[in-house]
C-alpha cells in the first residue's frame, strides 16, 4: 500500500483525466474531437456536430441497470404490500383483529386502526434479537442498494453538467468544491433529502413488539402496516419516476457528451487549464478542428466535418500539476 502512487485524490473526473493523461497511463486518441461517449465502440472518423445527445441512459449500460433496478424494486415493494394484505385476509390468526385497510384507516404514521399483520422471531433472548436484525437487513438491503446505485445516475448528470459549462461564458471550472455541488445541483440535492426519508419511511413500515414476563422475554413479534408498505411503494414510485427521466433527458448542443467518461474527456479536452471553454479552433480541408482553450472559443460550424488535429492531443500540464493533486 506504501508504494501504491495516488495520482490524485480529487473525485472530479476532470481531474482524474488529467491526471492519467500527465502520467501517460491514458492515451488520447486522435481524430475523435466529435466523438460522443456512446461512439467508443466506432473507428476514429470524422463527424459532423449534432443538435442533440443522447441520454445518460443510452450512453451508459450501467445507468440502464440501475434504472431497471429501480422499478424492480417498485415492483417487489407492491408485491410485499399484497402479499401483506392476502395474508391478512387468509389468516386471521396473523392479524391482531386489526381493522381492514380503508380510506377511513388509511394513514401517513401507523396508528391503533392500521391494517397490520404480526409474525414471531423464533428462539428467546439474544437469538431472537439477532435473528429481527437478519431480518430487516435482508428486506431492507434492496432498497438500500437501489439507493445507493442511483447516486450512479446523479453524479454523471452532475458531471455533465459541469462538462457543458465549457461552452458557457464563464466556462468549465475543474477545480471543484464535492460538498458544494451537492448542494448546488438539483439532481444531487433531490438524492441528498429522499434518501433518508425513504429509510424513515421503511421504518414506519414495522414495529417490535417484544412480550416480556417474569422480566424475561418471553417473545418478539414483528409488526407490518400494510398501509406504511403502500406508503413507501407510492414513494419509490415517484422517486424511480424522476431518476427515469433524468436519465432520457437529452442534452442540447453541438457539444459531445461525455458524462463524466474518462477517455472520451481525454479525446475532447486538447488542452488543459483551471477554466476551459470548448468549440471551434480551426478550419481545415477538408476536416475541421474542435477542441478546449483557456479563452472563448467561436461555436462549431455545423455543416463542417471535425476530425481534431492531426498532431494529437496536447495536454501542457505542468502549470496546474499542484492545483491537481491537491483539489478534492
Amino acid at each position: 500500500m506504501l508504494a501504491v502512487k495516488i495520482l490524485t485524490w480529487s473525485s472530479s473526473p476532470f481531474d482524474l483525466t488529467a491526471a492519467l493523461v500527465h502520467h501517460t497511463q491514458l492515451t488520447p486518441a486522435t481524430l475523435r474531437c466529435m466523438r460522443r461517449v456512446c461512439d467508443l465502440d466506432m473507428d476514429g472518423s470524422p463527424a459532423k456536430p449534432q443538435e442533440m445527445q443522447p441520454s445518460a441512459l443510452h450512453a451508459h449500460s450501467s445507468i440502464r441497470k440501475v434504472v431497471i433496478s429501480l422499478w424492480v424494486i417498485v415492483a417487489a415493494c407492491a408485491g410485499w404490500a399484497a402479499l401483506a394484505m392476502y395474508i391478512w385476509d387468509k389468516y386471521p390468526s396473523l392479524d391482531l383483529a386489526s381493522d381492514a385497510l380503508t380510506p377511513k384507516t388509511w394513514s401517513f404514521l401507523p396508528d391503533d386502526l392500521s391494517n397490520s399483520i404480526v409474525y414471531h422471531m423464533p428462539g428467546v433472548g439474544l437469538q431472537a434479537w439477532i435473528l429481527v436484525f437478519v431480518n430487516m437487513a435482508v428486506i431492507q438491503g434492496p432498497l438500500t442498494l437501489g439507493l445507493h446505485c442511483s447516486e450512479l445516475i446523479a453524479n454523471v448528470i452532475r458531471d455533465e453538467r459541469q462538462w457543458r459549462s465549457a461552452t458557457g461564458g464563464r466556462g468549465l471550472r475543474t477545480a471543484t468544491n464535492p460538498v458544494k455541488m451537492i448542494f448546488t445541483h438539483p439532481t444531487c440535492l433531490v438524492l441528498f433529502v429522499t434518501k433518508p426519508f425513504l429509510h424513515w419511511m421503511f421504518g414506519l413500515s414495522f414495529s417490535i413488539m417484544p412480550n416480556v414476563g417474569d422480566g424475561k422475554l418471553e417473545i418478539l413479534g414483528v409488526n407490518m402496516f400494510t398501509a406504511q408498505i403502500w406508503n413507501l411503494c407510492i414513494a419509490l414510485f415517484i422517486f424511480a419516476c424522476f431518476f427515469t427521466f433524468v436519465a432520457l433527458r437529452r442534452p442540447r448542443g453541438p457539444q459531445p457528451a461525455a458524462y463524466g467518461h474518462v477517455q472520451t474527456l481525454a479525446n475532447l479536452v486538447d488542452e488543459w487549464s483551471p477554466v476551459m471553454w470548448w468549440g471551434h479552433k480551426e478550419d481545415g480541408i477538408p476536416y475541421c478542428h474542435a477542441g478546449t482553450s483557456d479563452h472563448p472559443l467561436p461555436d462549431v460550424k455545423m455543416d463542417c466535418v471535425y476530425a481534431g488535429s492531426s498532431a494529437g492531443s496536447m495536454v501542457p500540464l505542468s502549470e496546474r500539476r499542484s492545483s491537481i493533486f491537491t483539489s478534492g
